[in-house]
Formats: C-alpha cells, sequence, structure tokens
C-alpha cells in the first residue's frame, strides 16, 4: 500500500495531521513508510496535483476527493462527519481510506 502526504510549509496543520495519520496507521497495523513531499512552489503544485496542505493519498488517491482541481501553494479544509470544517481529516475519514483502499496505481 503506497501512502503519500503532501503538505506546504506555511500551513500551520501539517505536522498534526502527518502524527495523526502515523498514529491511525499504527492502529490499524498498517505497515510502511509514509512519504513525506514538501510542495514549495507552484509548478510543483500543479505537478502534483496538490490542492492544499495537507493532502493524503492511499495508492494515489486522494482520501477526501476534492471538488475543485485549483491546484496552489495553499491550506486546505475538509468536512467532518458531523459538517464541519477543519484543516486536518479525522481519524475516521483517514481510517476509511485505509479499510477501502483504491487499486495501487500502475507501474
Amino acid at each position: 500500500m503506497q501512502v503519500s502526504f503532501i503538505y506546504y510549509e506555511d500551513c500551520p496543520s501539517y505536522d498534526l495531521a502527518l502524527e495523526r495519520l502515523r498514529e491511525v496507521m499504527d492502529e490499524e497495523d498498517i505497515p510502511g513508510e509514509v512519504e513525506v513531499v514538501e510542495v514549495e512552489t507552484e509548478e510543483q503544485a500543479r505537478e502534483l496535483r496538490f490542492v492544499g496542505s495537507p493532502t493524503i493519498r492511499v495508492n494515489g488517491q486522494d482520501i477526501d476527493p476534492p471538488s475543485n482541481s485549483r491546484y496552489a501553494l495553499t491550506c486546505r479544509a475538509y468536512r467532518l462527519a458531523d459538517d464541519r470544517i477543519s484543516p486536518l481529516p479525522s481519524k475516521d475519514m483517514i481510517r476509511r481510506a485505509f479499510r477501502f483502499p483504491a487499486k495501487s496505481p500502475p507501474g
């Protein structure tokens, strides 16, 4: 299983999100490393299809697919199950991505 954590350093929530991701992986006994990628330029944001920080992808699929495709150095907001907006994905959102992963990308 491929796990990527993509972030923009100016967003204050990325460190907590990475910690939360690793906690869920430990709780769910998910082996493997997290590929951590810092996005530093607008060009890199476009190349990575980066919609905001933090972005977590499991097998190449965003754990909360965005409704827009604006790629930029920006912070991200997640809509939680209770309809609140948060700068962090919930543990349940992360957990669901591991329980129902998309197929691994080819190659």
